[in-house]
């Protein structure tokens, strides 16, 4: 649909869109967009397919991420962003890097595992990373002593900007045989 062809309600609909997007520092989903607008989704989903069009070759773009959506400035901006704004990848340590992506890769996984596969502790990083909200408890191990099982949280992608966990970068063959121990 271009902008000659849309409704008055869908217009009006696209533009309380774009104030919730412009301020949501999370990706908002269908269900909570329609909560907040009063729209049915299909007229939702339609608007954002419209709004998706519309930024298309544009600085930033409404992007499907963690289950709903947000608007993402493009990659190829990054350097001038990097100016303005310190990079995210800065908040987190080489050790808290590396913890993350074993969870990311192996979950479930128990700390004790984590530290296996770093062979350091990984105690501290595995509890800034829950402070973070970027791993969770998923459960716990059918074992004595009942290990609580971490896997990664919709923060997490979020923070790395994918929409699900198949959108990770596959893993080289040697990262293969590390992340099966």
């Amino acid at each position: 649909m271009n902008g000659n062809e849309t409704r008055g309600s869908e217009l009006e609909l696209i533009k309380i869109l774009e104030c919730l997007f412009f301020v949501a520092s999370e990706p908002l989903t269908l269900t909570q967009l329609a909560e907040i607008c009063g729209y049915p989704c299909s007229e939702i989903k339609a608007a954002i397919e419209s709004m998706t069009e519309l930024y298309r070759n544009r600085g930033f773009r409404l992007r499907q991420i963690a289950g709903g959506w947000q608007f993402m400035t493009e990659a190829e901006f990054a350097p001038f962003i990097e100016k303005l704004y310190r990079p995210k990848f800065q908040q987190l340590s080489m050790a808290a890097m590396e913890t993350l992506a074993i969870i990311a890769y192996k979950q479930p996984v128990t700390r004790a595992e984590v530290s296996e596969i770093r062979q350091v502790d990984a105690d501290s990083v595995i509890a800034t990373l829950l402070d973070k909200k970027l791993i969770r408890e998923v459960g716990r191990l059918e074992v004595p002593g009942r290990p609580i099982l971490y896997g990664t949280s919709e923060q997490f992608l979020s923070f790395f900007g994918i929409n699900s966990l198949s959108d990770l970068p596959e893993l080289a063959k040697d990262e293969k045989t590390i992340a099966s121990k």
